[in-house]
């Protein structure tokens, strides 16, 4: 009864504090973030502001992707729709013409009397449904190189790293920054709520961040993934030769495997470009303690998609692996318990139905997802028994302990995380899951003929 009583509670004051005064929404997408932060029990890298949300929110462990590509993805998170086979498909799929008509997340929350504020990469597309915001900022191309002696490395490509000796706000992403912390100074009296958004490249490659976050790791001490191979039994169709990396950026083999060496600069990279967005996400969270507002701003963290730093011989990320789909989420909103954490299955269309529910406003008809309030009460609530994502011709469907994935052309693959969570081995001829495969893929048909 008393359990029963405080969940009560909780939910009352959320939607009380909704009704009386709309609370400010702060979301923070960050490209190509993997789960591999303190906050998730890692210790590869340093992650202190992120982990300050967790400690004050909900952290979501089992939150996946829709699509594991940049366009497409932030495309059905922002919209609250799954894709299909001829939506949300690509890095340059749009919202606006994929979903005409549709209102995303900030044309519906200004609708009900917010600020609408884009910074950063928000959606892929910087013309995508530009009437939703109240104001757009861009940052400049996120290829920018600050050290002469990386832009003399290659003649032909750019390099795919850099460790500028450079304050934080001489790249984008801490120009950035002050504008938004700019924003929050501008905003946080007037009468109408805001939502501001803050998209960071980084770690995105380049992997360029000032030189003070690359001094953070000893580079000798950083470890390769353990799974650099091809899962066994894994069909053609599960893998890519990662031409985001290749065809990008000099210095990259034409075909095989990266040396260990150039292996290890590249995950070097990758965890200095995390601390870097880290620190600035932090300048963000000090802002709304100066402005004493901390406490009525909903914080929202997510990546849009993971990202392969060798596992299974890959790079980028452009798979159904556990790897490309799997990334964080992490929730503050007032009203609810703080440092929580859930295993329960979650997806990204599950933040719009979220976001409407934490601020009071109603929920558009179209949505596809469900609220994670629901689990921001209770974190043993009963959720969701599947998630799904799909990438070009295949599609996935997660339970809790398996995967199964499908490809037009025929080929599957099957992974038992309870005993191999790294998918490893494709069990999809193991007579012992015969009844289980069987299962998943008719709940995964039932799913694409319900879109």
């Amino acid at each position: 009864m008393f359990r029963y009583f405080l969940l009560t509670l909780c939910s009352c004051a959320c939607i009380c504090f909704a009704k009386n005064e709309s609370p400010n929404i702060l979301m923070i997408i960050v490209d190509d973030l993997r789960p591999q932060l303190g906050c998730y029990g890692a210790t590869e890298t340093l992650s202190p502001n992120i982990d300050r949300i967790a400690d004050e929110g909900t952290l979501f462990e089992t939150a996946y992707v829709q699509v594991p590509v940049c366009g497409a993805s932030r495309a059905s998170l922002m919209t609250g729709l799954y894709p299909t086979s001829s939506r949300f498909v690509t890095y340059y799929s749009s919202a606006d013409k994929d979903a005409a008509g549709i209102p995303d997340i900030p044309k519906h929350l200004k609708s009900s009397g917010y600020t609408t504020i884009s910074n950063g990469k928000i959606y892929h597309n910087v013309n995508d449904n530009t009437n939703s915001w109240s104001e757009i900022h861009r940052s400049p191309d996120f290829r920018i190189y600050l050290d002469e002696a990386t832009k003399r490395m290659f003649e032909d490509k750019d390099a795919a790293y850099e460790a500028a000796d450079v304050e934080d706000d001489a790249y984008p992403s801490g120009k950035m920054t002050n504008k938004i912390i700019n924003d929050l100074r501008k905003h946080h009296k007037n009468d109408e709520p805001f939502f501001i958004t803050a998209g960071y490249t980084k770690p995105h490659l380049p992997f360029n961040a000032p030189k003070k976050y690359w001094d953070l790791y000893d580079r000798s001490k950083i470890d390769l993934a353990d799974n650099h191979f091809a899962p066994k039994g894994a069909p053609s169709q599960s893998l890519h030769k990662w031409h985001e990396l290749r065809s990008g950026y000099g210095g990259m083999p034409s075909d095989g495997p990266l040396s260990d060496d150039l292996a290890r600069i590249l995950i070097h990279g990758y965890y200095a470009c995390v601390s870097y967005t880290d620190k600035l996400i932090g300048d963000l969270l000090d802002e709304l303690e100066n402005l004493d507002i901390h406490e009525d701003t909903i914080v929202l963290l997510m990546g849009d998609h993971g990202w392969q730093l060798g596992e299974h011989a890959l790079w980028c990320k452009h798979s159904l692996y556990e790897t490309s789909l799997h990334t964080p989420l992490i929730i503050k909103a007032p009203g609810f318990k703080k440092g929580q954490k859930t295993d329960a299955l979650v997806e990204f269309v599950d933040i719009y139905p979220t976001i409407c529910d934490l601020a009071g406003i109603t929920k558009p008809t179209h949505l596809q997802g469900k609220s994670l309030v629901t689990l921001m009460e209770d974190t043993n609530a009963k959720f969701k028994d599947a998630i799904f994502a799909r990438y070009h011709g295949g599609e996935t469907i997660r339970s809790d302990i398996y995967q199964y994935s499908e490809w037009k052309g025929g080929a599957s693959m099957f992974y038992d995380h309870s005993i191999d969570p790294d998918e490893n081995i494709n069990r999809i001829n193991d007579p012992k899951y015969k009844s289980v495969i069987q299962k998943m893929k008719k709940r995964l048909k039932e799913h694409r003929e319900q879109l």
